[in-house]
């Protein structure tokens, strides 16, 4: 075991991507000698070369095609789109082109390719890089798409990613990335896949992915103190959405607050609450209640806290939720 920081770790983990994998390499900007805005890619220029650690032109659309042809050819690319709000002049190349590879195709190839994104706000950035467009990718049928919220998802989910077959939208909490944490380096992780219970409780449910998670454990510790019980559960996987932990949580506590950063109108806690009710409403004691962002372009960053939400805002739905 070993402390690292969230962006350290997923560091560590493109670098055994790349020392396990010849045929992997990495495409981006300014990836190569600046190492990324965040650093992410620090040091792996000068270990890999610049066959495998590729600094692209300023567009993302020739990002994205040129990681699938390379796919197609039997590479292994992971790029990097620089912010969440610089993705969507390649987003006609994902959703159109590399999220219908394997269908168009009928399954005798497909196009692995990991598109890493830095999203979400609190770092007090201008427009179009603090958003969160998980849901748009979401709701585009061949896609996985999947976010850390600690250090050892970062290290092992990353090298999950790159070894799917399928193409994998990768969603980094770019406020956590300073969050440190221990870091099992010989044990994976659980399936990049699937949700994990990360706080045991009998009372009620929060789901949480990503940045928010951290908010969601700190509230339910903060309800501990009024004798509240509640579980908390990482998503991880925002596609597939690991259903059967959210419902298996939401029969044995009987409440469900779903929270994101991106707006909750259209979002992936609309989602998750259907299916609940679904498939579970005779368990549920109250409606489930989502907190998100407001259905409105992200803020400037002098009000982005009112924005985004926090534990107060989580401790409401709470008591909302109790008080049927």
């Amino acid at each position: 075991m070993t402390t690292m920081t969230i962006a350290k770790a997923l560091t560590a983990g493109l670098r055994r991507v790349l020392e396990e994998n010849p045929k992997s390499l990495l495409i981006g900007e300014d990836i190569g000698r600046l190492g990324g805005v965040y650093r992410i890619t620090d040091g792996l220029l000068a270990d890999f070369g610049e066959d495998r650690v590729v600094d692209s032109p300023l567009a993302e659309s020739a990002i994205i095609g040129t990681s699938i042809g390379l796919a197609l050819r039997g590479y292994a690319p992971i790029a990097e789109i620089q912010f969440d709000g610089f993705v969507f002049p390649g987003f006609n190349q994902i959703t159109t082109q590399l999220a219908k590879m394997r269908a168009r195709a009928e399954g005798r190839f497909g196009a692995p390719v990991v598109i890493r994104i830095p999203y979400g706000g609190g770092i007090g950035s201008i427009e179009h890089h603090s958003e969160s467009p998980e849901a748009l990718f979401a709701h585009t049928a061949g896609l996985r798409i999947i976010t850390p919220s600690n250090a050892n998802d970062a290290y092992w989910m990353i090298q999950q990613a790159a070894a799917c077959q399928d193409p994998v939208v990768f969603f980094e909490p770019k406020r956590r990335y300073w969050l440190k944490g221990e870091v099992d380096t010989e044990n994976p992780a659980p399936d990049a896949f699937r949700a994990q219970v990360v706080r045991e409780g009998a009372d009620a449910t929060i789901v949480a992915y990503g940045p928010l998670v951290p908010v969601a454990l700190a509230a339910a510790e903060a309800a501990a103190e009024d004798g509240r019980d509640v579980e908390v559960i990482d998503l991880r996987s925002i596609s597939p959405i690991d259903f059967d932990a959210v419902v298996d949580s939401v029969r044995k506590t009987g409440r469900l607050v779903v929270t994101h950063e991106a707006p909750t109108f259209g979002g992936i806690g609309g989602e998750i609450a259907a299916r609940v009710s679904e498939r579970a409403f005779l368990s549920l004691e109250a409606p489930v209640i989502r907190v998100g962002g407001f259905h409105m372009p992200y803020p400037v960053a002098k009000v982005e806290e009112q924005y985004l939400p926090d534990i107060d805002r989580l401790l409401e739905a709470l008591d909302r939720s109790f008080a049927y």
